[in-house]
């Protein structure tokens, strides 16, 4: 039986403080309560202190003949370097629901990385009285899973460039005798990677004795190009000085040199597989689908055939455990998985999803976020998690406001750290109209897939009731079935009942969702879809070396993939300059890469940035503990 949620009551202030100051003054419902209301039982949790915990994938088969809720994605209109509000309105509107209207509901957002952090940007846990907590872990490690993420991505790593160098030292029977020793009595076995490699070769034989010469020869010699590697290391930290490096250097390595680089954790593949992961089974096959790079004949080399997916995936079994939190007023929260949102498709677990769409029944609520604006975020939601989950989503809130429209319409710059230009602060209704188009191909973007639309006016206290205004009327004359002001941010849920209401008639309205384009098409017709469609192309240049690869990656089977398209979130084109509702313009692809395991294709448009650089001055100065207290401080 279910515990009677109780939800917690806040303690507005005004002016509103630091987020941190805010979180930390919240009253913390004992995660074990938190978990009772949601309707998990004790023997399915792993707890992490006496607030966080981790949810046994076990539940799904205790669930898994009930109903799911609706399923609600927020994103945003094209956003500021500043950020328009998402997460703080994904939470805000959970507490509407759950601590005000009385729905059972559940918040599933992405983990952040300790790179903005600590960085430039600060904490991603939503702000002000709409936040997830505790706001310090879930900002700082949490229970781990970006470890293990960083673990598993550099063992593969470290695998691979192994193998290259006792290849290169060793011919192919010493090298089979290698991988394949006898025992004291003679006998050679396969492990279970060395099977799964044979399965693929075509070699129908489990006995190591009784492979051929030529048999042995392809089993162990991978022959990796290495030219073609794709697969760097990773760390959790913006390290510029990392982005390009030469390995091999010791004296040990016999002068087997050969450049190579970090990304940011956040950035592997292996974090996308954990988002886009359905079960321990999926995560292992997915695991050994990872492709590394060719052999010199053009074929392609997976972690399986390295021999250590099963190891990486054992790195991982915790990690894919969803994170149990909650919010300022006591709503149930998935903290789980943060895949970068423009090379990979920025969006949570899609295991955490399936949970609380059961926990929360047919009347209850999943809200969740995609990063960055809806022309990157929503457009990777229903084309590539949507698709591995055959989940539905039924309503997208589309989050807009005055300052971002203002920037659209040709207002000065905005830059992050410094103060907002007259034109932001001031009413201006000619500047905000002539931003309106950005807001309203949004919409239309959404309407292209089947569902309802919410737009969401994140309001300022600056905002006029006129700008407001404005904004409403333009977004219903675009095809939303509402646009409300919230004021989540100043007010927590009781801000945001509005739009809570609004989400809520929506998701009772009939939907008819629809994938943009099938899978089974070319790989350059996916991509021009989505350039004409949504960014509003009007056609797509593609390099040389992108060419060379949409060949090979067809020639190799992979052409049956999503795409995932990697480029700036500032603007609907390639170039971030470029604001409003541009049209007319041609979008350049400069490369396409593959995450196999993950299952998408991504074409580059422009120059992505897979490790950011700390600025002069990072957020890092301002984090320390209270040594009378034991508290962070800094955070925001």
């Amino acid at each position: 039986m279910t515990k009677a949620f109780t939800p917690t009551r806040l303690n507005l202030r005004v002016p509103v403080p630091s987020d941190i100051e805010i979180a930390q003054e919240a009253t913390l419902k004992p995660i074990l309560q938190v978990a009772e209301e949601a309707g998990i039982l004790p023997e399915e949790l792993e707890l992490f202190g006496p607030y966080k915990a981790k949810v046994k994938l076990e539940i799904l088969e205790r669930l898994q003949g009930l109903p799911d809720g609706k399923y609600i994605d927020v994103t945003a209109i094209t956003p500021t370097p500043l950020g328009e509000g998402k997460t703080t309105t994904t939470v805000g509107l959970s507490q509407a629901l759950g601590a005000h209207l009385g729905k059972r509901v559940f918040t599933c957002i992405r983990q952040p990385s300790q790179g903005p952090t600590f960085g430039i940007k600060g904490g991603a846990a939503g702000g002000g009285y709409s936040q997830i907590i505790p706001m310090e872990d879930f900002n700082l490690h949490l229970t781990g899973d970006i470890h293990a993420i960083t673990a598993a991505n550099n063992l593969l790593a470290a695998a691979i460039d192994a193998r290259m160098f006792h290849e290169s030292e060793q011919d192919d029977e010493k090298l089979f005798d290698a991988l394949c020793p006898p025992d004291k009595q003679g006998k050679r076995k396969f492990s279970p990677p060395m099977l799964k490699r044979l399965q693929r070769l075509g070699i129908d034989k489990t006995d190591p004795n009784d492979l051929t010469p030529e048999e042995r020869s392809r089993f162990a010699r991978l022959d990796i190009d290495p030219d073609t590697l794709t697969w760097r290391r990773v760390i959790d930290t913006n390290d510029r000085f990392l982005r390009e490096i030469e390995i091999g250097l010791g004296p040990e390595e016999k002068g087997k040199t050969r450049r190579t680089g970090f990304d940011i954790t956040v950035a592997s593949e292996i974090m996308a597989i954990l988002a886009l992961t359905t079960s321990l089974e999926d995560m292992r096959e997915r695991m050994g689908r990872i492709v590394i790079g060719t052999n010199r004949k053009g074929e392609a080399i997976t972690a399986e055939d390295i021999g250590c997916a099963g190891a990486m995936t054992v790195l991982m079994m915790d990690a894919i455990k969803p994170n149990l939190m909650q919010t300022l007023e006591g709503t149930p929260a998935f903290v789980h998985a943060g895949p970068f949102a423009n090379i990979a498709h920025g969006q949570s677990s899609i295991i955490a999803d399936k949970i609380a769409l059961k926990l929360v029944g047919e009347h209850g609520f999943v809200i969740t976020e995609s990063g960055f604006g809806a022309d990157i975020g929503m457009e990777k939601f229903f084309g590539i998690k949507c698709r591995y989950s055959g989940l539905i989503p039924h309503v997208v809130v589309l989050v807009a406001t005055v300052r971002a429209l203002k920037m659209h319409g040709g207002g000065p710059k905005v830059v992050a750290g410094k103060p907002l230009a007259p034109e932001y602060t001031d009413e201006n209704l000619e500047l905000l109209a002539k931003g309106l188009p950005n807001m309203e191909r949004h919409i239309k973007n959404a309407l292209k897939y089947g569902v309802n639309v919410v737009v969401a006016v994140n309001s300022f206290a600056t905002d006029t009731p006129a700008e407001v205004e404005l904004v409403r009327k333009a977004a219903i004359e675009a095809g939303a079935m509402d646009a409300v002001v919230s004021r989540h941010w100043m007010e927590g849920g009781k801000g945001a009942i509005a739009l809570a209401e609004a989400v809520v008639k929506a998701a009772e309205k009939p939907s008819n969702f629809k994938f943009l384009y099938p899978l089974d098409i070319p790989i350059k017709e996916k991509i021009e879809i989505i350039c004409k469609e949504i960014y509003g192309a009007e056609g797509v240049d593609y390099s040389p070396e992108a060419e060379a690869k949409i060949q090979l990656y067809t020639a190799l089977g992979f052409d049956k993939l999503p795409i995932c398209m990697a480029k700036t979130h500032l603007s609907f084109s390639h170039d971030a300059a470029i604001k409003g509702a541009p049209s007319g313009f041609r979008v350049p692809v400069r490369d396409i890469r593959a995450s196999v395991g993950a299952g998408f294709l991504y074409p580059l448009l422009g120059t992505m940035r897979t490790m950011p650089g700390l600025p002069t001055r990072p957020v890092f100065f301002d984090v320390d503990v209270d040594l009378k207290t034991k508290r962070v401080v800094g955070l925001f």
